[in-house]
C-alpha cells in the first residue's frame, strides 16, 4: 500500500450494489408481484424518510439511507418490468402446455455436453422467431435448449438456427422462458459473424496446436487459456472438482487479471506511455472475450479481473472498492440474470475478498517475518477460500479441504501457462506448427498442475459432501467462522500446521510414483 495512503475503504458505493443484488434476486425468485411489492416497500420508506428530514431537520445519514432506498426502487421496478413481460411472453403459456413448435434462435455460447446424458448437449439460446402453423412472431428472449450433438455440437454463437423441438417450463428461475427439447439436428443453420467465425477458427487452430502434448495437458491448455474444455478428459475434470481447481479451466477474473498484467508489464518495459498502453490493454481484452465468447459470464470475468488488477497494479483499495459495486451494478443492470448465478456470486466475492481481506492479511503476515511473496500468495489463496467455500457448499454440495493447498501449489505456475498459452494462441493464428512449437514450453508447468490435481483427489477425505442449497452454505460458514476463532490462539495453529503437514506426505505429488503407491 503507498506511503500516506487513508486504510480505511470507500464503501460508499457498496450499499447501491447491495440492494440492487437483493431487488434483482426478489424479482426473479419471487416473481413481478414480489418485485412490485419491493418497489413500493422501498419508495414508501423513501418518502417517510425524506418527509422526516424536511420535518424534523436534516441528519447526517438521512439522505443517504434516501438515495440508498430509492434507488433500489428503480433497481426493483427495471425486474419487475422484465419478469412481468416474461410472464405474458407467448412461450411461456405454450411452455406450460408442453406445445411442439419451430423457433428461429441464435445460440449465445458453445454447446456444452451434458454429462452422464450420452451424446447430448446444452444449448443457451436467444429466441428470433416463433413460427406455428397460422403466424410467425418475432420475438426475444432466453431459452435452454436440450439438443443431440450431432449437428448442434460445432454451432458458433450467433448463427440464426431453426429447429422443431417441445416446450418445457425453464428448469431454473432464471429469466429463461422455456426449456425446448430437440430430438434431431436444427432444420436450418445461417452463417455465424464474421468475428464469431474468427474466434472459431482460432480456438479450432489453437486445439490443433495443443494436440503435440500429452492427452490431458492437450485437453487442459485451451481451458486454461480461453476456457474451452470440449477435449478436457473426464477423469482430470473430476480432478480439479475435487481439488477446488475447477476455476482455472473456466473463464475467470483471474484469467483476465493475468492477460491485463501481463501486457501492462510488456507495455512498461517497452517505454510505451499510459495512454497508449491503456489503449493496447483495452484491446488485448476486447480480443480476449471476443475468443472466449462475449456471453454473460465472460462480460462478468472481464469486468472482475479488470476491478482486481486495479487493485494489484495501484495498491489502492480505496479506488477498487468502488470500481467493484460500480462494476456489480452495471452488470446486473446489463443481464439481471447474473443475480442467480452462482460464477458471479464467486467471482463477486472473491474479488472483494482480494481487495478487502488479502491486503491485511499479507501486511500481518510480513510483520511476523513471512517473505512478501509466500504471505500474498497465501492470503490470496485462503481469503478467496475464506469466502467462496459456502457458495460452493450450496451450487455443489461439497466442500474441498485440500483446495488452499492445491492452489498455492499451482499458484506459481498458472501465470506461466496462461501468458505462454496466449502468445501461442495468437501465434496459431498465422502458423499452427509454430504455436505448436510454443506450446511445448508449457508442458512442464502443466504437468505439474495436472500432478498436484491427480495426486490431491486421490488423498482420503480430499473433499467431504456437505447439504446443498442454503442448508449447506450456513453450515459451511459457520465452520469457517469457528475455524476462524480457534485459530486466533496457537494450539489450534499448531495442530492445523500438523494436519497440512500430514496431508502433504499424504499428497507427494513431487514423489516417484513407486514411492506414491507405498503411501
Amino acid at each position: 500500500m503507498p506511503e500516506g495512503e487513508p486504510r480505511l475503504l470507500d464503501l460508499r458505493l457498496v450499499p447501491f450494489a447491495g440492494i440492487c443484488w437483493a431487488a434483482t434476486l426478489i424479482g426473479i425468485l419471487g416473481g413481478s408481484a414480489a418485485a412490485w411489492t419491493w418497489v413500493g416497500a422501498l419508495s414508501g420508506a423513501g418518502i417517510l424518510l425524506a418527509a422526516g428530514h424536511v420535518v424534523r431537520g436534516p441528519r447526517r445519514w438521512t439522505a443517504g439511507a434516501v438515495a440508498i432506498l430509492l434507488f433500489g426502487s428503480c433497481c426493483g421496478g427495471g425486474v419487475a418490468w422484465r419478469v412481468q413481460n416474461l410472464e405474458r411472453h407467448p412461450l411461456t403459456e405454450l411452455a406450460r402446455n408442453g406445445t411442439w413448435v419451430t423457433l428461429v434462435v441464435t445460440p449465445v455460447d458453445d454447446p456444452r455436453p451434458i454429462a452422464g446424458f450420452g451424446r447430448r448437449v446444452l444449448v443457451h439460446a436467444d429466441v428470433v422467431e416463433i413460427r406455428r402453423a397460422t403466424e410467425t412472431i418475432s420475438t426475444g428472449g432466453a431459452v435452454v435448449v436440450l439438443a443431440p450433438a450431432e449437428g448442434w455440437l460445432g454451432l458458433l454463437p450467433g448463427q440464426e438456427v431453426v429447429l422443431r423441438g417441445q416446450l418445457s417450463p425453464p428448469r431454473h428461475r432464471d429469466l429463461s422462458l422455456a426449456t425446448v427439447r430437440v430430438s434431431g439436428p436444427p432444420t436450418e443453420v445461417g452463417p455465424a459473424p464474421p468475428h464469431q467465425r474468427w474466434a472459431g477458427a482460432l480456438r479450432a487452430r489453437f486445439a490443433a496446436a495443443a494436440a503435440v502434448l500429452p492427452e490431458d495437458e492437450a485437453g487442459l491448455l485451451p481451458g486454461l487459456v480461453v476456457g474451452d474444455t470440449s477435449a478436457l478428459p473426464p477423469d482430470l475434470k473430476d480432478d480439479f472438482t475435487a481439488t477446488g481447481l475447477t476455476h482455472l479451466t473456466a473463464v475467470s477474473g483471474a484469467n483476465v487479471s493475468i492477460l491485463l498484467g501481463a501486457v501492462l508489464l510488456l507495455v512498461r518495459a517497452v517505454g510505451i506511455g499510459p495512454r497508449t498502453g491503456a489503449a493496447l490493454a483495452a484491446a488485448a481484452l476486447i480480443a480476449f472475450v471476443v475468443i472466449a465468447r462475449p456471453s454473460p459470464s465472460v462480460l462478468r470475468a472481464a469486468a472482475m479481473g479488470s476491478v482486481a488488477l486495479l487493485a494489484l497494479v495501484s495498491g489502492r483499495r480505496k479506488q477498487a472498492m468502488p470500481a467493484l459495486a460500480a462494476g456489480v451494478i452495471a452488470l446486473l443492470s446489463w443481464s439481471p440474470a447474473l443475480a442467480v448465478d452462482f460464477g458471479f456470486a464467486l467471482s463477486a466475492t472473491a474479488t472483494a475478498a482480494l481487495i478487502v481481506i488479502a491486503p491485511v492479511w499479507v501486511d500481518l503476515l510480513v510483520g511476523r517475518g513471512w517473505p512478501r511473496a509466500v504471505a500474498e500468495t497465501v492470503a490470496v489463496t485462503v481469503a478467496a477460500f475464506v469466502v467462496t467455500a459456502p457458495i460452493v457448499a450450496a451450487m455443489a454440495g461439497t466442500v474441498s479441504l485440500v483446495s488452499i493447498c492445491a492452489n498455492m501449489l499451482v499458484a506459481p505456475v498458472v501465470g506461466v501457462i496462461t501468458v505462454v498459452g496466449a502468445v501461442a494462441a495468437l501465434i496459431a493464428a498465422v502458423s499452427v506448427p509454430a504455436a505448436a512449437v510454443v506450446v511445448h514450453l508449457t508442458h512442464w508447468p502443466q504437468w505439474w498442475l495436472v500432478t498436484v490435481a491427480e495426486r490431491g483427489a486421490r488423498i482420503p477425505g480430499a473433499f467431504i459432501p456437505v447439504p446443498s442449497g442454503l442448508t449447506g452454505a450456513i453450515v459451511v460458514f459457520g465452520a469457517v467462522l469457528a475455524a476462524g476463532v480457534a485459530l486466533r490462539s496457537r494450539g489450534p495453529r499448531l495442530v492445523l500446521v500438523g494436519i497440512t503437514v500430514g496431508a502433504l506426505m499424504l499428497w507427494a505429488p513431487i514423489w516417484p510414483p513407486s514411492l506414491g503407491r507405498l503411501v
